[in-house]
């Protein structure tokens, strides 16, 4: 008897053990995730579901929704994200008309530059693309430029040839000469702020205003047939990509895998170099506009908070990872819900295992270890399967407190109210409980001669029968 009790004291210790450690595992690993994202480099799931291998490669792929962050080379697809993110900034932030027009002007570019000018020369006439370009107002006493036109310095210095600045004028052309000079500083004034892009001009001018990058058709002037195309990074990043996934899909042994993934497609080895550079300026300006956006704050308005992009697919996808792993981690130590927990707890893990299986024919995940058909992932989702089958919350948690809360109302209220017209009052309080008890014993405990129950209670019963019991043994 004794021996049995202590089996089964040592067995429950054990497993609610399990269940704390595999709990602060997912804790930890949750928390360390969240403060990532504080740093230079926060966590992200992308790298893991990009390169997940086996049968169900395109279904974690296709998770980040952009696999290939093919999208941050779609410049109507940034626009899009960065006006909705434009609203939410001025919606959360409370911009004044004031900060609201700055904004509008760092993303979108001003509808036009102006330089202060009071006339022009005499004679003075724009002419072919200087009249498309350069406009004078004499009523604002303006020289303007075409905000989605910009000045070039060819049209730049067209405009300042069209006078002459001596530095001794003749007496008669002092007039002449100082109109002259005014022309020109308005002509530079206007050219150097028209000079500057905007976030969105910029962003375009990235990725389709480079030959190298967006591709360049060369078509005969005369009969506008084309002569020549020349692929473009973005285009041959495209195509290496489709090359890549035909490649692999056609493998069907572990070293054609890895022959592909190593030299087996041409230029493959390139792919994430291409990636990087392409996709890399686009982020980088992102950012920028970001801080930009914040240095137009006031104080109170910096105290409220950066406000984030609208998220992804991948953000998406991380946010819930890593509240997952924290929820799930501080249910199991505290031994709340720890059944649901560890169900949950071994669904996540079994979805890792998915991603990267040690099955024959699939290429190894990345790191020292080496497994077949079981790895560490599949060992603790077993784990908790099987935590998931006893009431370890019960034994040493808060399913303990909460599964008592019931007991107490049914002893104080429902149970003898139910019955009361039935017989009299102390009789029917003692067999509610007493059937209340029965009914709680029978679910918790496991059985076996002597075992506590689930709430660490020993088997009701009279001093008597366990007397007999232990002369009988």
């Amino acid at each position: 008897m004794h021996n049995r009790k202590s089996t089964f004291l040592i067995t429950v210790t054990l497993l609610v053990i399990l269940r704390i450690a595999i709990g602060w595992q997912f804790l930890y690993e949750g928390l360390w995730k969240f403060q990532s994202r504080q740093t230079a480099r926060p966590w992200t799931a992308a790298g893991y579901l990009r390169n997940s291998q086996g049968p169900f490669r395109n279904v974690f792929r296709s998770l980040t929704g952009d696999p290939d962050e093919l999208n941050w080379l779609n410049a109507d697809w940034v626009t899009s994200r960065w006006d909705t993110w434009q609203a939410k900034f001025v919606a959360d932030q409370g911009l004044d008309k004031s900060q609201v027009g700055r904004l509008d002007r760092l993303l979108n570019g001003p509808k036009d530059f102006r330089a202060e000018l009071a006339a022009l020369p005499d004679g003075l006439k724009f002419r072919g693309t200087l009249a498309k370009r350069l406009t004078f107002v004499a009523d604002s006493q303006r020289l303007i430029v075409d905000g989605k036109a910009h000045l070039t310095p060819r049209e730049r210095d067209a405009a300042l040839k069209l006078v002459t600045v001596d530095e001794n004028p003749a007496p008669g052309q002092q007039g002449a000469n100082e109109a002259a000079r005014k022309y020109r500083e308005a002509i530079e004034k206007v050219f150097a702020r028209s000079s500057r892009l905007s976030f969105k001009e910029r962003m375009r001018a990235s990725l389709l205003g480079d030959p190298d990058r967006a591709g360049l058709t060369i078509t005969d002037r005369k009969t506008k047939e084309k002569l020549e195309t020349r692929l473009g990074e973005i285009e041959l990043y495209g195509r290496q990509l489709a090359r890549y996934e035909a490649s692999l899909e056609s493998a069907e042994t572990d070293f054609q895998q890895k022959h592909v993934r190593q030299s087996g497609v041409p230029g493959h080895g390139d792919t994430s170099e291409i990636r990087a550079s392409l996709v890399g300026p686009i982020k980088a300006l992102e950012r920028e506009l970001i801080d930009a956006a914040e240095k137009l704050l006031r104080p109170e308005q910096r105290a409220r908070g950066p406000v984030a992009m609208p998220p992804t697919r991948i953000n998406q996808i991380d946010a819930m990872t890593m509240w997952g792993l924290t929820v799930i981690g501080t249910l199991l130590i505290a031994g709340l819900c720890s059944r649901l927990a560890a169900v949950g707890g071994a669904v996540l893990l079994f979805s890792f295992y998915l991603a990267m299986p040690p099955w024959p024919g699939v290429p190894p995940a990345p790191g020292p270890e080496h497994s077949l058909w079981v790895n560490k992932n599949l060992v603790e989702v077993l784990a908790l399967l099987a935590l998931a089958s006893v009431p370890t919350g019960r034994w040493f948690g808060l399913d303990a407190l909460a599964g008592r809360l019931p007991l107490k109302w049914r002893k104080s209220g429902a149970g003898s109210t139910d019955t009361a017209s039935e017989t009299p009052a102390s009789a029917t309080v003692g067999s509610s409980t007493t059937a209340v008890e029965s009914g709680m014993e029978e679910t918790d405990t496991v059985s076996g001669p002597g075992d506590a129950d689930a709430d660490g209670d020993s088997h009701s019963g009279s001093g008597e029968e366990e007397a007999t019991e232990l002369e009988k043994e």
